[in-house]
C-alpha cells in the first residue's frame, strides 16, 4: 500500500504530499495508468486528513500528473511519460550545449568585443532614415546595387581585381552560393575538393545531388597530378590561405591550375579567398581571378571572418559569361539577404569604416599571434613541438613531437575541459598527423597556457 511519512512539524501537509507524489510520478516509481489509493485509505496510511489528500490530488490533477475518473478513482496520467521524455530531452540539450561551450583552441569565431557595434548601429539608424523607400522596394536577385558597387571597389583597392558590380552576387553565406553555382554549372559536373579540407563541402555537394572527389595536397597546395587524374570538372580550392594546413599556393602552381582549367571547355575553379584580409606580412599573392585569362575562375569571399560569423553575408564574382547565364537561368530567385543589412554594409564599406576595421583587426591579430607564440616558446613544450605557419590567416599548425595518436591527445585535453582539432580530422586519407590547429582570433591566452601545461605533463 502506498504511504509516505510526512513531517507534521513543517505544516502544509498537502504540499508535502503533493511533492512526494509528483517526484514518484516523474521518476517512474508510479507508472502511467497506475491507480492511486482512495482518499480515505490514503489518508489513513499517511496519518493525515482526507482534506489533505484531496488538496494534493487536486493540485496533481490541475498539472496533468493524474486524472480523476468518476466512480473509478485517481490514475497516473498517460501523458506523464511524454513530459518526462521532454525533460530528458532538455537535459540532453543542455549537455550538448555544455560540450559546445568548452574552450576550443581551434575555434575561429570572432571575439564579440572586436565587432564595431557603435559604428554599425549608427549606420543602421542612417539606413532607416535615408533609405525608407528603397527598404520597401523589390531588389535584384544579385543584391542591392550599392553593396555590389562597394564590394567591387573594395576588391579593386585591396586585391587589385577589376570587377563590375554586374558580376557580383550577394547571398546569405557561402553554402547558399554553392547551391547556386551547382545549378548554374549543372549537376553533371564532378567537384574536386582539397584533402585535408573543409569537411562540410563533401556533404553540401552530396546533398545537392552532385559528385565530389577528394584530391590530396602537396607542399604547394592542390596536387596538379592528382587533380588531372581525378576526372573533376570543377576545382574548389583556397589558394591564398588553405584551411586547415595554412598553405599558400605559389605562383607556379597557380598558373598550372589555371592551365588545367583552360585546357577543357566547361572547367572552372572556385576560388575561396575567405580570410585574405589578415595576412601578417608581405603583400598577398594575386588572386587566381586576377591571373585568369580564360574566364574560368569564380571568386568567393565572405564577411564572416572580417566582421563576425553571424553576419551571414557572402558574395561571389562571376566571369561575364556566367553572370549573363545566371541572369537568364536563375534571376527568378529572391535575394536571401535583407536590403536593410545590405544597405548598412554598403555604407560601412563606402564610408571607409571597413578598411579601418580591417587595419585595426590586423594589428590585434598580430599582437595576439605574438603573445601565443611567446607562450609556446617560453613553455616546457618549446622543444617538443614545432610551429608551422606562413604569416597569413587566423590560425597556425602546432606539430607535436609525440608517439601518441591524435585522438589520444584530444582526449587528454578534453578530460581537462579543452577542445582542439587535428589536421587528421579534416582528411579521409590520414588518421594521424600530430598536427593540431591553433586559431588565435578568439583564443583566451590563459586557456592556451593551461593547455600547454597539460600537454607538457602528458604528451
Amino acid at each position: 500500500m502506498l504511504t509516505y511519512s510526512l513531517d507534521k512539524n513543517k505544516g502544509h501537509l498537502s504540499k508535502e504530499l503533493y511533492k512526494a507524489l509528483k517526484k514518484d510520478i516523474e521518476e517512474g516509481n508510479l507508472k502511467r495508468g497506475e491507480k492511486l489509493p482512495s482518499k480515505r485509505a490514503f489518508a489513513r496510511n499517511c496519518s493525515v486528513s482526507t482534506i489533505t489528500v484531496q488538496n494534493a490530488y487536486d493540485q496533481l490533477v490541475s498539472e496533468g500528473y493524474i486524472t480523476a475518473y468518476e466512480k473509478k478513482g485517481y490514475f497516473v496520467s498517460d501523458g506523464v511519460g511524454k513530459k518526462r521524455a521532454a525533460v530528458s530531452f532538455v537535459v540532453k540539450e543542455e549537455e550538448e550545449k555544455a560540450k559546445m561551450d568548452l574552450p576550443d583552441l581551434s575555434n575561429n569565431r570572432v571575439r564579440e568585443d572586436n565587432f564595431p557595434f557603435s559604428i554599425w548601429s549608427r549606420l543602421m539608424r542612417k539606413t532607416m532614415a535615408e533609405k525608407q523607400k528603397q527598404l520597401l522596394s523589390p531588389m535584384a536577385t544579385e543584391g542591392v546595387y550599392e553593396l555590389r558597387k562597394a564590394i567591387s571597389q573594395h576588391l579593386s583597392s585591396f586585391r587589385g581585381m577589376a570587377v563590375s558590380p554586374s558580376q557580383v552576387l550577394v547571398g546569405a553565406g557561402t553554402e547558399y552560393l554553392y547551391s547556386l553555382i551547382i545549378q548554374l554549372l549543372g549537376r553533371d559536373k564532378t567537384y574536386a575538393i582539397e584533402d585535408p579540407g573543409y569537411m562540410k563541402l563533401e556533404r553540401i555537394y552530396e546533398s545537392n545531388g552532385v559528385k565530389s572527389t577528394r584530391v590530396q595536397l602537396d607542399e604547394k597546395g592542390l596536387s596538379l597530378e592528382m587533380l588531372e587524374n581525378s576526372g573533376a570538372d570543377i576545382a574548389h580550392i583556397s589558394p591564398n590561405h588553405h584551411y586547415p594546413t595554412g598553405i599558400t599556393m605559389p605562383l607556379d602552381r597557380r598558373y598550372e591550375i589555371l592551365s588545367w582549367a583552360a585546357g577543357k571547355e566547361d572547367r572552372y575553379i572556385l576560388e575561396d579567398d575567405y580570410d585574405s584580409e589578415f595576412r601578417v606580412s608581405r603583400n598577398p599573392f594575386p588572386t587566381l581571378y586576377t591571373l585568369d585569362g580564360s574566364g574560368s575562375v569564380i571568386y568567393m569571399n565572405t564577411f564572416s571572418k572580417s566582421l563576425a560569423s553571424t553576419v551571414r553575408i557572402s558574395y561571389m564574382v562571376l566571369p561575364f559569361d556566367l553572370a549573363e547565364r545566371f541572369k537568364e537561368k536563375l534571376s527568378f530567385y529572391s535575394s536571401t539577404v535583407s536590403s536593410f543589412e545590405q544597405y548598412t554594409l554598403a555604407s560601412f564599406i563606402l564610408d571607409g569604416y571597413f578598411e579601418k576595421h580591417i587595419n585595426r583587426m590586423r594589428l590585434f591579430y598580430i599582437r595576439q599571434r605574438k603573445a601565443i607564440l611567446s607562450l609556446i616558446y617560453s613553455s616546457p613544450m618549446k622543444d617538443r613541438c614545432s610551429v608551422i605557419e606562413n604569416d597569413s590567416g587566423l590560425h597556425f599548425i602546432l606539430r607535436l613531437h609525440t608517439t601518441l595518436s591524435d585522438e589520444k591527445v584530444k582526449e587528454i585535453l578534453k578530460e581537462e575541459g579543452i577542445k582542439i582539432s587535428a589536421l587528421s580530422d579534416f582528411s579521409h586519407f590520414s588518421s594521424i598527423s600530430h598536427d593540431f590547429i591553433i586559431s588565435y582570433s578568439n583564443l583566451d591566452l590563459e586557456i592556451f597556457k593551461k593547455a600547454l601545461s597539460i600537454l607538457s605533463d602528458n604528451v
